[in-house]
């Protein structure tokens, strides 16, 4: 029995929405998870990323264990005191840092040793040691086991040997974590594009019994129709009654495709990350505010959003301040694309209960195209 309960109220297609309840408030699905690596949402403040909508947020583990240090994290009250953040929280468990940190990492069955990027200095993650900071010393409700993630594309050994070793480690989290009663560990799917390997990570997953499922290893090099092939292909495999949870993605257009699929939860940098470089995202992809074409457009980024970044201040002034270099234009891109993906997520939750997201999802695809054209 899961700690958190996860109850699905609607389905259209392969769609759903739903909550999963946790100790710390309900997360409703589908969710987007935004990305506070290091504990905070960059450029935001806890209350402007709560006014956006979201229930959860996600943090890393790799980050958090180099700086401040775990250890400190749990002197100071774990992460949700640390930080301020009082709803959920889940965290990357390290893994993805075992692919983009391939030059400063040696991997081996017991784990991983990372040269630091701050100092160099040497720190062991081992599933269990992983499991540990998550659970005990940052208290997170959401804890992500230990993988390996290749990147894409990869010769099909390498893939095999990654997926083979994350089972391997997802039991050994498993047995770190026990048995809890507000905490929840999420195993990770792995394999590349291969529909066998998938289903062989899913099937043992699956087997084993973990509270969600991640699917992780993908928006990591592939093209969107294969990222799209893959989720067509697992997602049915995972159990009806879990969480599925797709691991760093993405576009507006990659979370309705893969809602259509039956996916649950989302994070992704792209939000804050696109705001921080003047993108504002919108049904029409990202708006660049450094254009020109913008600099006279007294027109809001979106008056129907209850966000003040994008309803109190005009295309132009917000462009000024993009090419002025001004810190205000970041933080005000940020807060709106945070903004605008978290109604995303309600406007799919609204057509899968009122059973026409195929409609939405439809229209939204032709709108996306018609603007990438």
């Amino acid at each position: 029995m899961s700690a958190f309960p996860f109850s699905i109220a609607a389905t259209d297609g392969a769609a759903r929405t739903g909550v999963l309840t946790t100790s710390r408030g309900p997360i409703r699905t589908p969710a987007f998870m935004p990305v506070g690596t290091a504990g905070g949402v960059k450029g935001l403040s806890v209350e402007q990323v709560k006014s956006t909508g979201a229930d959860i947020m996600l943090s890393n583990t790799y980050h958090l264990m180099l700086r401040p240090g775990a250890e400190r994290v749990a002197r100071l009250g774990g992460l949700h005191a640390f930080t301020g953040w009082a709803g959920p929280i889940i965290t990357d468990s390290g893994g993805y840092q075992v692919m983009s940190l391939a030059k400063l990492r040696t991997l081996s069955e017991t784990g991983v040793v990372f040269r630091s990027h701050i100092d160099g200095s040497a720190h062991e993650l081992t599933p269990e040691r992983a499991t540990q900071i998550q659970a005990d010393l940052l208290g997170v409700d959401i804890i992500m086991q230990l993988d390996e993630c290749p990147a894409l594309p990869a010769p099909h050994a390498e893939v095999e040997t990654a997926m083979e070793r994350s089972l391997r480690w997802a039991e050994r989290c498993k047995r770190a974590f026990g048995s809890r009663d507000a905490q929840n560990l999420f195993a990770i799917v792995q394999g590349g594009v291969d529909d066998g390997l998938r289903g062989r990570s899913a099937e043992a997953l699956t087997r084993e019994g973990f509270d969600g499922y991640a699917i992780g290893g993908l928006a990591v090099g592939e093209p969107q129709a294969e990222m799209l092939r893959t989720l067509d292909g697992v997602a049915p495999l995972l159990p009806q009654d879990r969480p599925r949870y797709l691991m760093g993605v993405g576009k507006p257009i990659d979370l309705v495709e893969a809602v259509a699929r039956g996916i649950d939860m989302f994070d992704c940098v792209i939000p804050t990350r696109s705001g921080r470089h003047g993108q504002a995202w919108s049904d029409d992809g990202p708006l660049n505010l450094k254009n020109a074409r913008f600099a006279e457009d007294g027109l809001p980024l979106d008056a129907t959003l209850h966000c003040p970044a994008s309803r109190d201040y005009s295309k132009a002034f917000l462009h000024h301040l993009v090419r002025s270099d001004e810190l205000f234009a970041q933080v005000a891109l940020s807060w709106h694309n945070l903004a605008y993906y978290q109604r995303l997520m309600q406007r799919m939750r609204d057509a899968i209960a009122a059973g026409r997201f195929g409609d939405f999802a439809v229209a939204f695809r032709e709108r996306w195209t018609r603007a990438a054209g």
